[in-house]
């Protein structure tokens, strides 16, 4: 009977599928988000300062503690202002302990000089005010970089999660269907179906995670930025109120802060210098993914199976669905009594034919828009069935001589379970494509590539150049008003007066 050889076929195809699915899921991934072509030469503290020749790699705290090295050069200099700061400190206070300014004599200063000290503390204020603006305008474009280009690299973790929802719920319902006739198909559907389960579990919680602590890190860079040039632009309001009011307590105040700030700005410089490598690391390894994703290592974003054994996988899944469609299409033209239809209304209007949503050999590609207008998809089949299904009895025979009515009733509930999970297999096929091709996270990095790093790697860097500029000034401006809180000692100034007075005994 063809109905015989129908079920037969069925019955072999859906286990088939099933076996050829569970290896893209149950199989470990690998993880895409990093790159083996880019390797660096730097410092690695971790490891006595042994050059870290690796790539690059965000799982690998040498890889982490080589490019925070990178900012070195800001680190020192805030160590040796620190120290410079320490040894001019306890000078002062031994000379005052020991009474040495006492008999120390008073120079005598011209009032040009007076009037020069006056314009180079003008000056370095708006100068340093100018660059603290720069540092929080560069601060506030670096922060909408920095989350535009986090939220879009997530976007492709939460893609990942919904595909493998979805083929995960297109799993399940094949459980409930295949369950009752398949122990063996239902048992891997099962196995398959926790395998997405994990994966989808997995993958959220990374993307929460990792929201969470890039977040922290993006606002910690950005409010320490901002705490420490507002609090560097209140000081220089209080600087100049204090210059004009001649409050020579007020100067050591100032001087002390001003040092303190000054060695912050020169820590952050470091830091920001780091930022701005790492902002360029991750662009140069977003692209070489671009130009070869089979090698790189870029750390836990996605799951992606390896492509040329998925790429097999897809093409043996392709073959079978397309060559059990061509058959059943056959067997469908050898009958053409039994389905002809009498509804003269049915889009078919005579002999159907079931969609086949693959091309042929060799590629055996997904085309949806291949099939024909009055081909129907699989899933619609049991529809069609129902016409000819005999209700009275549990074959064929039991309908006596209506040959419209050839299936019979036990078998029509098998023929609707597999049509049925035939069909989400064809459904789900372009969500396991899209995975195992990574094509989502190449869209992401591509738009990422195109769009996004040029912004990000330039605030990275404007904020790093804005910062090491306030830096600068900070150390010549501290300076001159040390050298001013030196000239001014015991002498006394009316208010809003640039030249002294007298000078006190």
């Amino acid at each position: 009977m063809p109905k015989s050889r129908n079920a037969k076929a069925t019955t072999k195809v859906i286990p088939l599928m099933i076996f050829l699915i569970s290896p893209l899921i149950l199989s470990p991934m690998p993880v895409v988000l990093g790159s083996s072509n880019q390797k660096f030469h730097r410092p690695d503290p971790l490891r006595r300062f042994k050059y870290y020749r690796g790539g690059y790699d965000l799982k690998n705290k040498h890889y982490w503690a080589s490019t925070a090295f990178t900012g070195v050069h800001g680190y020192a200099v805030a160590i040796a202002w620190l120290l410079c700061g320490l040894g001019f400190g306890i000078s002062v206070i031994v000379k005052n302990i020991c009474g040495g300014s006492s008999f120390s004599p008073v120079a005598e200063h011209s009032d040009s000089s007076y009037c020069l000290v006056f314009l180079l503390v003008v000056f370095f204020s708006l100068l340093a005010a100018t660059a603290t603006g720069f540092v929080l305008v560069a601060n506030q474009h670096s922060l909408q970089t920095t989350k535009g280009l986090k939220s879009t690299l997530l976007r492709a973790g939460s893609d990942a999660r919904r595909r493998i929802h979805r083929a995960n719920k297109a799993m399940k319902d094949m459980q409930f269907y295949l369950c009752t006739y398949d122990q063996n198909t239902c048992s891997l559907l099962n196995k398959t179906s926790h395998g997405l389960g994990n994966e989808s579990r997995a993958i959220q919680q990374f993307v929460q995670k990792s929201g969470h602590s890039i977040d922290i890190a993006i606002w910690t860079s950005y409010i320490v930025n901002l705490v420490v040039v507002v609090v560097n632009m209140v000081f220089l309001v209080a600087a100049l109120v204090f210059f004009l009011l001649h409050w020579e307590p007020g100067f050591i105040i100032i001087i002390f802060f001003f040092w303190i700030i000054t060695m912050a700005c020169w820590v952050l410089t470091g830091v920001d210098f780091f930022l701005h490598n790492f902002a360029e690391d991750t662009c140069v390894a977003l692209h070489e993914f671009l130009e070869n994703p089979e090698n790189n290592s870029l750390s836990s974003l996605m799951p992606c199976s390896d492509l040329l054994k998925a790429e097999s996988i897809m093409v043996d899944i392709g073959r079978t669905i397309h060559n059990f469609i061509s058959e059943l299409n056959s067997n469908i033209m050898n009958l053409p009594k039994q389905l002809r239809l009498n509804d003269q209304n049915d889009v078919s209007r005579g002999i159907w034919k079931v969609c086949d949503p693959f091309s042929g050999a060799p590629d055996y590609s997904y085309v949806p828009g291949k099939c024909p207008k009055d081909a129907i998809p699989i899933g619609k089949v049991p529809e069609i069935l129902a016409r000819f299904t005999c209700q009275n009895g549990n074959d064929s025979a039991a309908c006596g001589g209506d040959d419209e009515k050839f299936l019979g009733e036990a078998a029509y509930p098998i023929a609707y379970a597999y049509s049925h999970s035939i069909q989400d297999l064809i459904n789900i096929y372009p969500d396991l494509e899209s995975l195992i091709h990574c094509s989502f996270v190449k869209s992401k990095i591509s738009e990422v590539d195109s769009h996004q790093c040029r912004p990000f790697m330039a605030s990275t860097r404007l904020l790093w150049e804005s910062m090491l500029s306030l830096s600068t000034i900070m150390v010549v401006l501290t300076i001159i008003w040390s050298v001013k809180a030196y000239r001014d000692r015991r002498r006394s100034f009316s208010r809003f007066s640039v030249i002294p007075n007298s000078t006190q005994s």
